[in-house]
């Protein structure tokens, strides 16, 4: 199958496409079977109604007044599923981390679309003001902010170790009949001792897009200063 309509384009050259086109469709295969097997997790246990803090909904409106604000609040509706971003920011992480920023940069900009279907927030060890005030930096709108402050969310979730140090991670969570949320995934970037920091490279597009040019994505990693 011809991907362009491109003249001149050498037999070698269509021959290698066309191996890579059966190689994609395998992968296109193998994903959509991984997420199958996603979706037919069974529910896992319940957890902590958490508290976390909360500043006003316009982001440019300061950071008072500052509301509580459960896990099972973040549920807007019945039958939603929520998708919770832990942000490394806060405690032994003093400085945002860049990888986590061009992350949210992204999911900020589709979060509206996202809402459609589930509920959607990021969670941060920063108190609430760094934390906003990150946000505002990098445009953040469209996202729903919450400090950790002193709750147990993160460590119990993976996303922060017992001195303190940041991890990123995707989780999500379910809201029963009865108001009790429980935990139905989370992944990590380290999937396994020698894959470091590929575990939630699907969430962005950043990487993908680089890893159809020839030179890929190497050893690049984004920053602040942009």
């Amino acid at each position: 199958m011809r991907q362009t309509n491109l003249t001149g384009e050498p037999s070698e050259y269509l021959d290698a496409r066309e191996e890579l086109r059966r190689a994609e469709i395998d992968l296109m295969r193998q994903r959509e079977r991984v997420a199958d097997l996603r979706r037919q997790l069974p529910l896992g246990p319940a957890v902590d109604d958490y508290t976390f803090e909360e500043g006003p909904e316009d982001l440019d409106a300061g950071d008072a007044p500052a509301r509580k604000v459960r896990l099972s609040e973040l549920f807007t509706g019945t039958g939603r599923e929520l998708l919770v971003y832990h942000l490394m920011y806060g405690k032994k992480q003093t400085d945002p981390c860049p990888m986590c920023t061009m992350w949210i940069d992204g999911l900020n900009g589709i979060a509206h679309h996202v809402r459609q279907n589930a509920d959607f927030a990021v969670v941060a060890a920063a108190d609430l003001p760094a934390l906003r005030a990150h946000a505002r930096n990098r445009g953040w709108t469209n996202v729903r902010l919450l400090s950790a402050g002193d709750s147990t969310f993160k460590q119990d979730l993976g996303s922060e170790d017992a001195e303190g140090n940041q991890d990123s991670t995707v989780s999500v969570f379910v809201r029963g009949d009865d108001g009790s949320v429980r935990h139905f995934y989370s992944v990590h970037p380290r999937m396994a001792d020698d894959i470091d920091e590929r575990g939630i490279d699907l969430l962005t597009p950043v990487w993908h897009l680089l890893d159809l040019t020839r030179r890929g994505r190497g050893d690049w990693y984004p920053t602040l200063s942009y």
